[in-house]
């Protein structure tokens, strides 16, 4: 089965097309701001974002560094691409870690609670410390509500703080990056990318990603209708059996709250007819954090969540 990509006017086709978009907001922010960073987890999203980053600026060196916010209880396969692909770029990788933040008392963990909330505290210390003005991130309009009000350029206050009901126009493809010191911009070059771009963009330029996104054996049991693999950080209760299954990861967050999905796409094309297919967003499916409420994402957000 091949997967559909409609041809545009000109004949570019809808990758080109957001290809050049994610570039062109990526070249403007760089242009206009003096500290922007990236954010890079080793994520699918991040890693798209990277390629267009490299593209972007190539045949110079990416402009600015990268950011990670640790929340120490990431998946190993994630981590290891993640070093791997900084290693190969020569990129500066600044991170921000949840447990430093936990260990001087600025946040407190819930015990058996999930760190996803926590990170807030810990990317806003992290933008603060490195005196950020513009933070990119991967996120894309279609994974939730919250982020679909979203627009390319999001202002952020003294605070962190974001306000839904008070953005900047985007009109004509003009940017707004003004800002007083201590306020920050963040931008999302990815905003119309469906989770379907991600996979069409990955097949056609043969990019690699971290392992754990293709159907591999792994221990999982069952909790609150998801597969939790079985980590360091996520044990099962009394009660939840223990199976091994054909499984893939859809999204790479927190190993604590990432749940997986039963696949046997095992490679980059499989997993794109998948995709193809589905009929549930990949966060809805597999983040436990994001089922807490119907405004779980817009409330953190608002307090400074990516």
């Amino acid at each position: 089965m091949s997967v559909f990509v409609p041809a545009l006017e000109g004949g570019l086709s809808q990758l080109d097309v957001l290809e050049a978009e994610g570039i062109h907001v990526l070249r403007e922010v760089a242009a206009e701001f003096e500290r922007p960073a990236l954010l890079f987890s080793g994520g699918k999203d991040s890693i798209v974002m990277l390629k267009l980053a490299e593209r972007a600026f190539w045949p110079g060196r990416i402009p600015f560094p990268l950011v990670h916010v640790d929340t120490g209880h990431n998946f190993d396969e994630v981590l290891a691409f993640r070093d791997q692909r900084v290693a190969e770029l020569g990129a500066r990788l600044v991170v921000g870690s949840v447990q430093d933040d936990i260990d001087a008392g600025r946040v407190h963990e819930v015990p058996g609670g999930l760190r996803n909330p926590l990170q807030t505290t810990t990317l806003l210390r992290t933008i603060e410390e490195n005196r950020f003005d513009a933070v990119f991130g991967g996120a894309r309009r279609d994974e939730e509500k919250a982020r679909a009000k979203e627009r390319f350029l999001s202002f952020r206050d003294a605070f962190g703080q974001w306000d839904p009901k008070n953005q900047r126009p985007e009109l004509w493809n003009l940017y707004n990056g003004r800002h007083n010191p201590g306020e920050h911009i963040r931008v999302f070059p990815l905003s119309n990318w469906t989770e379907l771009d991600i996979w069409r963009y990955i097949v056609r330029e043969q990019i690699e990603v971290p392992s754990i996104y293709y159907a591999h054996e792994r221990e999982v049991f069952v909790r609150d209708g998801m597969l939790l693999g079985v980590t360091p950080h996520s044990q099962p209760r009394p009660g939840e059996t223990v199976e091994t299954h054909v499984v893939r990861y859809r999204t790479v967050g927190d190993a604590s709250c990432t749940g997986a999905v039963a696949s046997p796409a095992a490679t980059a094309e499989q997993v794109l007819e998948e995709v193809a297919a589905t009929r549930l967003t990949e966060r809805g499916a597999t983040r436990a954090d994001d089922r807490a409420s119907e405004a779980a994402m817009e409330d953190r957000k608002k307090e400074g969540y990516f």
